[in-house]
């Protein structure tokens, strides 16, 4: 006895051919996330600065913020757990850093190439990062006449601003200046950074203020 598509009824269906395994939407979706954090990690490494979120958006190709930030926050986590010398910070204004942890810093101090400064301009901006804000007045007669060239290098590196206050002119940090130097922005541990950086540099400048004497 045939059926009705003139195949003997007792004829088994033949089996559909195995579909090779397409790779799952779950699947592609952690490729993507991996990629996107190797390409953020690489991105935070060749900067050697901090970067914005847009600037890190453009480098995942994204519009969403709220998905680049979840992708450094999970950057940030994994570093956290990781037993290495760096760290990812998030700074103020949705910045974020790559840079060495403060506790590896002294140790290889000798081979950075940061700062660019002179004996007297570090010493003035040491000064003027720990005692900030200060007036103008205050550092030139702690620092001697030749803080004014000081202060104008720093103006033009960024490192320091200021601000008119009546006639005279009051002086402080940017964040640039913490950028540069790998400082947080908490106020509770700015200080012990400065002297952890500055060393000897700090020391001198406040043993100056003091004595109440400009000094070279």
């Amino acid at each position: 006895m045939q059926n009705s598509n003139n195949q003997p009824a007792d004829a088994k269906a033949a089996p559909e051919p195995e579909q090779e395994p397409d790779q799952t939407q779950e699947q592609a979706h952690e490729e993507k996330k991996q990629h996107n954090l190797v390409m953020l990690e690489a991105a935070l490494y060749v900067a050697g600065r901090p970067l914005n979120i847009n600037e890190i958006c453009s480098v995942l190709s994204t519009r969403s913020k709220k998905r680049t930030h979840q992708y450094v926050k999970e950057l940030m986590a994994e570093y956290a757990t990781k037993n290495t010398a760096l760290e990812i910070l998030a700074l103020k204004d949705e910045r974020y850093v790559l840079q060495l942890k403060a506790e590896f810093t002294p140790l290889v101090k000798k081979l950075v190439n940061r700062p660019l400064l002179s004996s007297g301009p570090l010493k003035t901006l040491s000064y003027v990062a720990y005692r900030q804000p200060i007036s103008q007045k205050r550092v030139i007669e702690v620092r001697g006449q030749h803080a004014y060239g000081h202060i104008k290098t720093l103006r033009d590196m960024g490192l320091v601003a200021t601000e008119r206050n009546g006639r005279s002119f009051v002086l402080k940090t940017t964040d640039y200046f913490a950028d540069y130097f790998g400082l947080t922005q908490d106020p509770s541990s700015l200080k012990r950074d400065l002297k952890r950086i500055f060393g000897e540099a700090l020391k001198d400048a406040q043993q100056a203020a003091n004595k109440d004497e400009p000094q070279t």
